[in-house]
């Protein structure tokens, strides 16, 4: 199983030709090639929220465009790619083994969480794809618990990816350039980055640095609501150990974490 956790950038502004995103959509297209095509893709996006961990179960789900104030193209945006009941059944199974209520939906599309990172990793649309939602209580253990249940998927060459955003206040992406602004994000992705990198760290310690992710510098600034980061928590929450890949890329001009497992 390969986990990736990605920083997504701002709605369908990747697609849209933003300046602000082009070392987004570089990265982003250039993953294939380290990572390979896998045979299905999960995706944690920070767009869903449910009471319990819900899976998109359709065969063919449509796309949700949960945005607004965009150009109308953005409201066209294809990504036709196919569901995949079976692994749906397979990750609620493995939810509910572990003691956690989860449902499946066959009504539910993919949003922009799904449909704008892969539009740029897996432009064919070909690999079949699930949904998995966050739990609106945003429990950073309820969501490390989740990623440790879903230790127990059997699925050949499945890619897991938490598609979420390191660093999201959306005053500071868009209002006045602030020095003091991108020495906070900094000081909460190096953080972030020792937490998930340093392998000197027992991983009990790395756990609880997770659960209690609001201690770290800056964490509320960067996070005023922490739907962008938990994705990450059910990625460690699967890996268990330090990731084996990251890196930074520049998106709306802050510093963003793009943090793997099993990648290489």
């Amino acid at each position: 199983m390969k986990l990736l956790y990605i920083s997504h950038g701002g709605g369908p502004m990747p697609l849209l030709g933003d300046p602000g995103h082009q070392a987004l959509v570089d990265y982003l297209s250039g993953l294939p090639e380290k990572i390979g095509k896998p045979s299905a893709i999960l995706v944690v996006s920070a767009h869903w929220e449910e009471a319990v961990p819900t899976i998109t179960a359709g065969a063919a789900p449509p796309l949700i465009y949960d945005y607004y104030g965009f150009p109308e193209e953005s409201y066209h945006i294809a990504y036709p790619c196919p569901g995949e009941p079976g692994l749906a059944r397979q990750v609620k199974d493995v939810l509910q083994g572990a003691g956690i209520e989860a449902r499946l939906d066959v009504q539910r599309g993919f949003d922009h969480g799904l449909f704008v990172p892969l539009k740029l990793m897996y432009p064919a649309a070909d690999i079949p794809c699930v949904q998995l939602s966050l739990v609106s209580s945003l429990d950073a253990e309820a969501h490390l618990a989740v990623g440790r249940a879903l230790q127990a998927l059997d699925y050949e060459n499945l890619l897991v990816l938490g598609s979420g955003f390191s660093f999201h206040n959306m005053k500071a992406f868009f209002g006045r350039p602030d020095a003091s602004a991108d020495a906070r994000n900094d000081a909460f992705q190096n953080w972030l980055e020792d937490t998930l990198a340093n392998r000197q760290l027992p991983e009990a310690e790395r756990y609880r640095r997770l659960a209690d992710w609001q201690e770290a510098p800056h964490a509320r600034f960067c996070h005023p609501r922490e739907e962008h980061l938990l994705p990450l928590h059910v990625c460690y929450g699967i890996a268990g150990k330090a990731c084996d890949y990251h890196d930074s890329v520049t998106v709306l001009g802050k510093r963003s974490k793009m943090i793997g497992w099993g990648l290489g």
